[in-house]
Protein backbone atom coordinates (compact mmCIF):
# COMPACT_ATOMS: atom_id res chain seq x y z
CA UNK A 1 0.00 0.00 0.00
CA UNK A 2 2.84 2.38 0.89
CA UNK A 3 4.49 1.57 -2.44
CA UNK A 4 1.26 2.33 -4.35
CA UNK A 5 0.86 5.63 -2.50
CA UNK A 6 4.47 6.60 -3.30
CA UNK A 7 4.01 5.79 -7.00
CA UNK A 8 0.72 7.72 -7.09
CA UNK A 9 2.29 10.77 -5.46
CA UNK A 10 5.25 10.57 -7.84
CA UNK A 11 2.95 10.42 -10.89
CA UNK A 12 0.83 13.31 -9.63
CA UNK A 13 3.95 15.38 -9.03
CA UNK A 14 5.34 14.50 -12.44
CA UNK A 15 2.17 15.49 -14.29
CA UNK A 16 1.40 18.56 -12.23
CA UNK A 17 4.93 19.90 -12.65
CA UNK A 18 5.01 19.54 -16.39
CA UNK A 19 5.77 23.01 -17.58
CA UNK A 20 4.03 24.58 -20.50
CA UNK A 21 6.37 24.89 -23.45
CA UNK A 22 7.94 28.27 -23.82
CA UNK A 23 6.47 30.60 -26.38
CA UNK A 24 8.63 33.41 -27.75
CA UNK A 25 7.12 36.87 -27.68
CA UNK A 26 8.01 40.25 -29.10
CA UNK A 27 10.63 42.19 -27.19
CA UNK A 28 8.90 45.54 -27.68
CA UNK A 29 5.21 46.32 -27.48
CA UNK A 30 4.02 49.90 -27.27
CA UNK A 31 0.57 49.63 -25.69
CA UNK A 32 -0.33 53.11 -26.87
CA UNK A 33 0.27 52.04 -30.50
CA UNK A 34 -1.45 48.72 -29.78
CA UNK A 35 -4.57 50.54 -28.60
CA UNK A 36 -7.53 50.78 -30.93
CA UNK A 37 -9.65 48.35 -32.86
CA UNK A 38 -8.38 45.00 -34.15
CA UNK A 39 -10.40 42.67 -36.37
CA UNK A 40 -10.15 38.96 -35.81
CA UNK A 41 -8.98 37.39 -39.06
CA UNK A 42 -8.62 33.82 -37.79
CA UNK A 43 -8.71 31.90 -34.52
CA UNK A 44 -8.41 28.46 -33.07
CA UNK A 45 -11.82 27.19 -31.95
CA UNK A 46 -12.76 28.16 -28.41
CA UNK A 47 -15.95 27.99 -26.38
CA UNK A 48 -16.34 31.71 -25.75
CA UNK A 49 -16.38 32.65 -29.45
CA UNK A 50 -18.34 29.68 -30.75
CA UNK A 51 -20.90 30.72 -33.35
CA UNK A 52 -19.58 34.27 -33.72
CA UNK A 53 -18.60 36.22 -36.82
CA UNK A 54 -17.49 39.81 -37.40
CA UNK A 55 -15.44 39.55 -34.22
CA UNK A 56 -13.21 42.34 -33.04
CA UNK A 57 -11.26 43.50 -30.02
CA UNK A 58 -10.77 47.06 -28.84
CA UNK A 59 -7.93 48.03 -26.55
CA UNK A 60 -7.65 51.36 -24.76
CA UNK A 61 -4.64 52.33 -22.66
CA UNK A 62 -5.53 53.66 -19.23
CA UNK A 63 -3.42 56.04 -17.13
CA UNK A 64 -2.47 53.17 -14.79
CA UNK A 65 -0.78 51.32 -17.69
CA UNK A 66 -3.49 48.68 -18.05
CA UNK A 67 -5.53 48.16 -21.18
CA UNK A 68 -9.31 48.14 -21.23
CA UNK A 69 -10.38 45.25 -23.47
CA UNK A 70 -13.74 44.98 -25.22
CA UNK A 71 -14.37 41.91 -27.36
CA UNK A 72 -17.40 41.84 -29.69
CA UNK A 73 -18.92 39.43 -32.13
CA UNK A 74 -22.17 38.92 -34.00
CA UNK A 75 -24.03 35.65 -33.79
CA UNK A 76 -23.80 33.68 -37.02
CA UNK A 77 -27.51 32.74 -37.03
CA UNK A 78 -28.66 36.32 -36.31
CA UNK A 79 -26.13 39.06 -37.03
CA UNK A 80 -28.36 41.57 -35.20
CA UNK A 81 -27.47 39.85 -31.93
CA UNK A 82 -24.13 41.05 -30.61
CA UNK A 83 -22.17 39.36 -27.86
CA UNK A 84 -19.60 41.46 -26.02
CA UNK A 85 -17.44 41.22 -22.95
CA UNK A 86 -15.33 43.83 -21.21
CA UNK A 87 -12.15 43.20 -19.26
CA UNK A 88 -8.64 44.46 -18.84
CA UNK A 89 -5.10 43.43 -19.68
CA UNK A 90 -1.82 44.08 -17.94
CA UNK A 91 1.85 43.25 -18.34
CA UNK A 92 2.83 41.28 -15.21
CA UNK A 93 6.57 41.48 -15.91
CA UNK A 94 7.79 44.75 -17.45
CA UNK A 95 10.87 42.95 -18.81
CA UNK A 96 8.51 40.83 -20.98
CA UNK A 97 6.26 43.42 -22.68
CA UNK A 98 4.87 40.86 -25.12
CA UNK A 99 3.45 38.68 -22.35
CA UNK A 100 0.14 40.02 -21.11
CA UNK A 101 -2.55 38.65 -18.83
CA UNK A 102 -6.15 39.34 -19.80
CA UNK A 103 -8.93 39.31 -17.22
CA UNK A 104 -12.61 39.07 -18.07
CA UNK A 105 -13.67 37.39 -14.83
CA UNK A 106 -11.48 38.56 -11.97
CA UNK A 107 -9.36 36.97 -10.54
CA UNK A 108 -9.01 34.52 -13.42
CA UNK A 109 -6.61 35.69 -16.10
CA UNK A 110 -5.57 34.19 -19.39
CA UNK A 111 -2.25 34.35 -21.18
CA UNK A 112 -2.13 36.76 -24.11
CA UNK A 113 1.27 36.45 -25.76
CA UNK A 114 2.15 38.74 -28.65
CA UNK A 115 4.14 36.39 -30.86
CA UNK A 116 4.52 38.48 -34.02
CA UNK A 117 3.71 42.16 -34.40
CA UNK A 118 3.94 44.28 -37.52
CA UNK A 119 6.33 47.22 -37.09
CA UNK A 120 3.46 49.55 -38.05
CA UNK A 121 0.97 47.75 -35.76
CA UNK A 122 -1.23 46.64 -38.67
CA UNK A 123 -1.37 42.91 -37.85
CA UNK A 124 -0.49 40.65 -34.96
CA UNK A 125 -0.22 36.98 -34.05
CA UNK A 126 -1.37 36.28 -30.49
CA UNK A 127 -1.41 32.98 -28.63
CA UNK A 128 -1.03 31.18 -25.34
CA UNK A 129 1.84 28.93 -24.20
CA UNK A 130 -0.65 26.06 -23.85
CA UNK A 131 -1.13 26.24 -27.66
CA UNK A 132 -4.93 26.07 -27.07
CA UNK A 133 -5.53 29.68 -28.08
CA UNK A 134 -4.37 31.52 -31.18
CA UNK A 135 -5.57 34.62 -32.99
CA UNK A 136 -4.55 36.50 -36.08
CA UNK A 137 -5.70 40.10 -35.77
CA UNK A 138 -5.49 43.05 -38.14
CA UNK A 139 -6.51 46.71 -38.25
CA UNK A 140 -8.66 45.99 -41.32
CA UNK A 141 -11.25 43.21 -41.51
CA UNK A 142 -9.19 41.43 -44.15
CA UNK A 143 -5.52 40.60 -44.41
CA UNK A 144 -3.22 40.12 -47.38
CA UNK A 145 -2.91 36.38 -48.13
CA UNK A 146 0.90 36.47 -48.10
CA UNK A 147 0.93 38.00 -44.61
CA UNK A 148 -1.77 35.60 -43.41
CA UNK A 149 0.16 32.58 -44.72
CA UNK A 150 3.40 33.85 -43.15
CA UNK A 151 1.67 34.08 -39.76
CA UNK A 152 0.12 30.62 -40.13
CA UNK A 153 3.53 29.12 -40.96
CA UNK A 154 5.04 30.83 -37.90
CA UNK A 155 2.26 29.52 -35.66
CA UNK A 156 2.73 25.99 -37.02
CA UNK A 157 6.50 26.21 -36.37
CA UNK A 158 5.68 27.08 -32.75
CA UNK A 159 3.47 24.03 -32.29
CA UNK A 160 -0.04 25.38 -32.87
CA UNK A 161 -2.52 23.14 -34.72
CA UNK A 162 -3.07 25.53 -37.60
CA UNK A 163 -5.27 23.04 -39.49
CA UNK A 164 -8.00 23.93 -36.98
CA UNK A 165 -7.82 27.66 -37.69
CA UNK A 166 -11.21 29.25 -38.39
CA UNK A 167 -11.25 32.13 -40.88
CA UNK A 168 -13.63 34.69 -39.46
CA UNK A 169 -16.42 36.01 -41.67
CA UNK A 170 -16.78 39.79 -41.75
CA UNK A 171 -20.07 40.29 -43.56
CA UNK A 172 -21.99 42.26 -40.94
Amino acid sequence: MKYLLTITLFMLTLFSCQSVRELPTVKNADLEKYSGKWYEIARLPNSFEKGLKCTSAEYHLKKNGKLTVINRGHQEEDAQKVKSVKGFARIPDKSEPGQLKVYFFWPFGGDYYIIELDKDYQYVLVGAPSRKYLWILARENKLNDDIYNKLVVRAKELGFDTQKLIRVKHDC
